[in-house]
C-alpha cells in the first residue's frame, strides 16, 4: 500500500474517531445513555491512538521514539486504570480536577517543545503559528496550576475557605498583562525563548492566584470553568500539531465545559466573573450566623421519621454532599424500593450543585442502580413539594437553605429546593455543622423539621429496619 493511501486511511480514522466523541458526547446528555456514550467515546480515541500509531510508524519513527511512547501509554494507562478502581466516589471531584492538571499540563508543554524547535530553526514566527503555541502555553499553564489548587482544596490539603492575599488581586491582573503584553510581542512576528518563558511563568503562577481565593462552594463551578480551559488548550495543541482529532476533541470539551460552567453559575445565581473574583464560601463547618435563622431544633428518631415514610403518599429524597461521605447511596435505593413495595411514590430531587462537581447527585445514585426517571432537575422537582407528604433530606444543606430567598446573606438569590414547602421535613445529618456557604440552614429550624442526627448509612439504616417494623 502507498503512503498516499495509507495517509488518506489514518485521516479517514482520525474522522471516525472525532464522529464517535460527538455521538458519545451526545449520549451523554441522558443519565440512561451516559455510559454507552463514555464507551463510544472512548472506542473514538482507541481508534484515533491507532490511527495515530500508524502514522508515526509510516514517518520513520526510531526505536527510541516507540520507547517513549510505550513507557508513556503504560505509566498514563496504568495510573488512569488504578485511579478509576480505586478512586472513592466522594473523591471523584479531585480526579476531575487532576484529570484537568494533567490534560493542561500536557498541551502546554506540546506548544513549549514547538516553540523551542521553531525558535531554533526560524528567524520569524508566522502568526497563524505563533497564535494557537502562545495561547496553548497560556491555558495550557492556567489551567495545570488552576486545578492543582482547585484539588488540593476539594481533598483538605488545603484550606476551602478563600485565601485572599493582600494585593493578591493585583498581582493577578499584573500576571495577565505580563502574559498579555509578551504573547502581543510574540503576535508581532518577534522569536524570542526569554519572552516566552516569562509568559509560561506569568501564567503557571497566574493559575494559582485565581483560584487561590475562590471558596469551597464554587468548587463545582470552578472545575467546570478549569474542564473548558483544558479543552480549549487541547484544541490549541491541534492546531500547533496540526492534528484534526486534538482540534476536535478540544474543541467539543472546550465547549460543553463552557456551556456546563454557564448553566452551573445560572444554578447559583451569580455570573462567571464573579465566582472567579472569589470570596464565597468559608468551607465546612465555617461559623458564620444567619439573620433570622433563630428558633428551636426538634429531634426526632428512626422510628418516628419512618412511621411519616412508611405511611406517607409522596416522598421527595434530597440527597446532598452528606450522602456521598457516607457512601450510602445503595442505603437510599433500598429504603426507596421498601417505600415502593409499601405503594409510597418515590422521586428524587437534584440540584445542580449538590455535592462537589457537576452531576455528583446523578453519578452517585446511578452507581446505586436508581432508576433514571426517579431523578429529577430542580425546575422539575420544585412544584411537587407542595404535595410531597414527607421530604427527606440526606447530606444536603446549602441548596435547601431558605435564606437564599431573603437578600443580605452569602446565598441570596440562589435557587433552592422548595424542601420547606413539604408537609413533613426529615433531615438525616451527623450535626448542626455548617455548609460551604458558612452559615445556618434556617430549613433545619423549620417547625416541619425532624432532624435525624446520624451518619447517612447509619441513619438509612435504622430507617429501613424501622420501616419493616411498621
Amino acid at each position: 500500500m502507498d503512503q498516499g493511501t495509507i495517509e488518506a486511511l489514518v485521516r479517514l480514522a482520525w474522522l471516525a474517531g472525532a464522529v464517535g466523541f460527538v455521538i458519545g458526547l451526545i449520549r451523554m446528555n441522558s443519565p440512561a445513555t451516559a455510559r454507552n456514550g463514555n464507551l463510544l467515546s472512548a472506542g473514538g480515541m482507541a481508534l484515533a491512538i491507532a490511527a495515530t500509531a500508524i502514522f508515526v510508524a509510516q514517518h520513520g519513527a526510531s526505536t527510541t521514539a516507540w520507547l517513549i511512547i510505550a513507557v508513556g501509554i503504560a505509566i498514563g494507562g496504568g495510573l488512569g486504570l488504578y485511579a478509576a478502581r480505586t478512586v472513592k466516589m466522594t473523591a471523584m471531584p479531585q480526579l476531575v480536577s487532576l484529570f484537568n492538571a494533567v490534560g493542561g499540563g500536557a498541551a502546554a508543554l506540546i506548544a513549549i517543545d514547538d516553540y523551542i524547535r521553531l525558535a531554533g530553526e526560524a528567524s520569524a514566527i508566522p502568526l497563524r503559528v505563533s497564535v494557537p503555541t502562545v495561547l496553548d502555553i497560556v491555558i495550557g499553564s492556567i489551567t495545570f496550576t488552576g486545578s492543582l489548587i482547585a484539588s488540593s482544596k476539594l481533598q483538605g490539603l488545603i484550606s476551602g475557605k478563600p485565601i485572599v492575599v493582600p494585593g493578591g488581586r493585583l498581582v493577578t491582573i499584573a500576571l495577565a498583562a505580563i502574559a498579555a503584553a509578551g504573547s502581543v510581542y510574540l503576535f508581532l512576528g518577534n522569536v524570542s525563548l526569554p519572552v516566552m518563558f516569562v509568559i509560561l511563568a506569568a501564567a503557571l503562577v497566574f493559575g494559582v492566584t485565581m483560584v487561590l481565593p475562590i471558596g469551597g462552594a464554587d468548587m463545582p463551578v470552578v472545575i467546570s470553568l478549569l474542564n473548558s480551559f483544558t479543552g480549549t488548550a487541547v484544541a490549541m495543541a491541534g492546531f500547533v500539531i496540526d492534528n484534526p482529532v486534538l482540534i476536535i476533541a478540544g474543541a467539543l470539551v472546550g465547549a460543553s465545559g463552557a456551556i456546563l460552567t454557564n448553566l452551573m453559575a445560572d444554578a447559583m445565581n451569580r455570573s462567571v466573573l464573579n465566582i472567579i473574583a472569589g470570596g464565597f464560601g468559608g468551607g465546612e463547618g465555617t461559623v458564620a450566623a444567619v439573620g433570622g435563622a433563630g428558633g428551636s431544633v426538634r429531634e426526632v428518631s428512626a422510628d418516628d421519621a419512618a412511621i411519616q415514610l412508611a405511611y406517607a403518599q409522596h416522598v421527595i429524597v434530597v440527597p446532598g454532599y452528606g450522602l456521598a461521605v457516607a457512601q450510602a447511596q445503595h442505603q437510599v435505593r433500598e429504603l426507596a424500593e421498601l417505600l415502593e413495595s409499601r405503594g409510597v411514590d418515590v422521586k428524587y430531587a437534584i440540584h445542580p450543585v449538590a455535592g462537589r462537581m457537576p452531576g455528583h447527585m446523578n453519578v452517585l445514585l446511578a452507581e446505586a442502580n436508581v432508576p433514571y426517571p426517579q431523578l429529577k432537575e430542580m425546575e422539575e422537582i420544585n412544584p411537587e413539594f407542595e404535595r410531597a407528604d414527607v421530604a427527606l433530606v440526606v447530606g444536603a444543606n446549602d441548596v435547601t437553605n431558605p435564606a437564599a430567598r431573603r437578600p443580605g446573606t452569602p446565598v441570596s438569590g440562589m435557587p433552592i429546593l422548595d424542601v420547606d414547602h413539604a408537609k413533613s421535613i426529615v433531615v438525616i445529618k451527623r450535626s448542626m455543622g455548617r455548609g460551604y456557604a458558612g452559615i445556618d440552614n434556617e430549613l433545619y429550624t423549620d417547625p416541619k423539621t425532624g432532624m435525624l442526627f446520624a451518619d447517612a448509612k447509619e441513619g438509612l439504616a435504622s430507617l429501613i429496619s424501622a420501616v419493616k417494623a411498621v
